[in-house]
Formats: C-alpha cells, sequence, structure tokens
C-alpha cells in the first residue's frame, strides 16, 4: 500500500470484554504538520494512541506507517520504523543522569554487540560512533536548553524539566513521526512556552507531530488540524476555527467553549 500521508488510521476498533473503547475510528495525520488529537475524558484518546504505538493489538482495523500495515506490531519494531511516542508520565531513568538516559536512546547501537567489544576493528568503530553519539547528545541538550543539567540525575528533574528531557531522548531515536501524549500536563508556563517552542522549531524542519492535549486552547493556537474524538469515535475534524463552531462538538464538552 503506497501512501502520501505518515500515518493512516483506518477503521480501528478496541474492545476490552464487553466494552468498547475504540470504535470504528479513521483519520490520517499530514506530512510536516501538528495535528491536534482532542476529546472529553474517557473520549478514546489515549487508547487509540496505544493501538497506533503496538501497547495494545486492535480488536479491528489497521494502522498503516508510511504505507506499511504496523498493526499489532511491538512498540519496539514500530519505533525502529520511525513511529516514537512519548508519555502523559515521562519514563525516564531516574537514577541515570540526563546525559546517560539520552546516550541509551538511539537504537541498534554497536556498543551493545558483545562480538564489537572484543573484535578490534569492531572496537574501533564502536569508539568512533559513541563520540559521534556524545556529539549529537549535546547538541540535543543545547536544542532544547537543558545542556546544563546533563549530570544531574534524571530523578531530580521538575516535571517540566523531564518533559523537556523525554522529548529530547524521543528524538534521539531519529524519528519520522512523534506521537506527544499530553506533552504539557503538569509543566509550569515558562517551560510549557520552551516546549512548544522546540515542538514549533521541529516541525519547521520537517517533523510530524500528532499531540493530545487536554488544555483546548493549547491545541486550537498551535495545531493547523484538530481531530476531536467522542465516545470512541471520531466526531469532527478540520481547522481550529471550524471545531469551535462546530455544534456537535460544543455539545460534547457539554456547551462550554472549545
Amino acid at each position: 500500500m503506497t501512501e502520501d500521508v505518515p500515518l493512516r488510521v483506518d477503521g480501528l476498533r478496541m474492545e476490552f470484554g464487553g466494552i468498547t473503547a475504540v470504535d470504528m475510528t479513521s483519520f490520517v495525520v499530514e506530512e510536516g504538520t501538528l495535528t491536534g488529537l482532542i476529546g472529553p475524558n474517557g473520549a478514546g484518546k489515549s487508547t487509540t494512541f496505544n493501538c497506533i504505538t503496538g501497547v495494545y493489538t486492535p480488536t479491528a482495523g489497521h494502522v498503516y506507517f508510511r504505507g506499511e500495515d504496523i498493526t499489532g506490531l511491538a512498540p519496539h519494531q514500530i519505533a525502529r520504523r520511525g513511529l516514537v511516542r512519548t508519555f502523559q508520565i515521562a519514563r525516564e531513568l531516574e537514577e541515570m543522569t540526563v546525559f546517560e538516559n539520552m546516550m541509551l536512546a538511539p537504537q541498534a547501537q554497536r556498543g551493545e554487540s558483545l562480538l564489537a567489544s572484543v573484535v578490534p576493528g569492531l572496537r574501533d568503530a564502536v569508539i568512533a560512533e559513541e563520540r559521534e553519539l556524545r556529539s549529537t547528545v549535546w547538541e540535543t541538550l543545547e536544542f532544547f536548553e537543558i545542556d546544563h543539567l546533563a549530570h544531574e540525575y534524571a530523578g531530580n528533574l521538575s516535571g517540566g524539566q523531564r518533559k523537556l528531557l523525554e522529548l529530547a531522548r524521543a528524538l534521539m531515536t531519529d524519528p519520522d513521526l512523534l506521537l506527544l501524549d499530553e506533552p504539557l500536563a503538569g509543566v509550569n508556563p515558562t517551560l510549557e512556552k520552551k516546549l512548544l517552542e522546540r515542538i514549533h522549531a521541529l516541525r519547521a524542519e520537517g517533523y510530524t507531530f500528532l499531540l493530545v492535549e487536554h488544555d483546548m486552547e493549547v491545541i486550537m493556537e498551535n495545531c493547523a488540524h484538530v481531530i476531536v474524538m467522542h465516545q470512541g469515535r471520531v466526531l469532527a475534524e478540520g481547522a481550529p476555527a471550524a471545531i469551535r463552531e462546530d455544534a456537535a462538538v460544543i455539545d460534547a464538552y457539554l456547551g462550554e467553549p472549545v
């Protein structure tokens, strides 16, 4: 299947016993966009994320990434293809430093091979690769303005600093598309602004994002395209201005402005 979009979700359904959490959900994420995925609590947003990234195998439907059917693949297999997800609660290794967390992020490093550690020629390649990796880590930490925290234990970081670290770690995997699960939850306004600036800078460089966020103003002010879920289905999608005025969306949010 050849696609001109990075991500296509087609007829996704996820059942837990007698409960249907996602019900025939379909949408696409266009190249180089920051797309927002919103909905009331229990709308199925997180379950959809989990189906896309391999945490759950959907009951029905398909997920296509760059035209390949990735439905049911394991999370690490999906990540290796370039579809990477961050979590609402940052999952850094707390007893390791920020720098060490970053060094561990890239996949399939030569230094992970036992053979590479004992064969002279391969050992030289490992040393060269690690030198290059260290340089990339410093550049990425500087980009996110957390290079001053490089030798701090990750467990000592504030909530906002952890979100910056998680996004920086995701970038170290050389992703093609980033799924951000409430990246601003629990973040103070100063770091929220910094995170959004970094996301927009990455999008300008060609990265593609799908963003789940409960703060409606963040979605409306930062996303060019918005997908609204309600009771496991896509209720509406379009530009923020159209979503704000959609009667079905307003009703889903109990009449509150969106």
